[in-house]
């Protein structure tokens, strides 16, 4: 149909979401935590490129994680930080080697310097704006498997 040839694929983006965590994890870029990310929005909300939520049926009715979503989902759109959704928490914490188990939250920031130029944070970008131009505000993409 017209509309379902229009709307961006998930495909574009699962790769790009893992190669940009991955390399905002070797650059020290990724804030995890769902309190240590409010605290850098508060903190420095100029620094936040990319915000990645993610939760799955274990969390699905945890009141407190979901009012913490619903005010970082906010923050984005008033400071037009792009975000996503992932639905698998655990496989999210693997790619960026979390362990403390909050990965509901990550957050990619620019680096220091402001020099960089990241071509799958940039596909991101543009896979999240093309979404929001289809009223889709925070898209769900699935994570690539290993």
């Amino acid at each position: 149909s017209f509309l379902k040839a229009r709307v961006p694929q998930g495909g574009e983006g699962n790769a790009s979401l893992k190669e940009a965590l991955v390399c905002a994890q070797s650059e020290h870029r990724l804030t995890v935590g769902v309190y240590e990310s409010a605290k850098i929005m508060t903190e420095d909300p100029d620094s936040v490129s990319f915000c990645v939520l993610a939760t799955d049926e274990q969390f699905q009715w945890d009141v407190a994680l979901q009012i913490h979503f619903t005010l970082i989902q906010s923050f984005c759109f008033d400071n037009d930080i792009s975000i996503v959704r992932v639905s698998d928490t655990q496989r999210l914490a693997d790619i960026i080697g979390d362990k403390q188990e909050d990965a509901h939250c990550v957050l990619i920031t620019n680096p220091a310097d402001g020099s960089w130029d990241d071509p799958a944070l940039e596909k991101l970008h543009l896979f999240c704006e093309e979404s929001r131009r289809l009223n889709d505000w925070v898209p769900e993409i699935s994570l690539p498997e290993r």
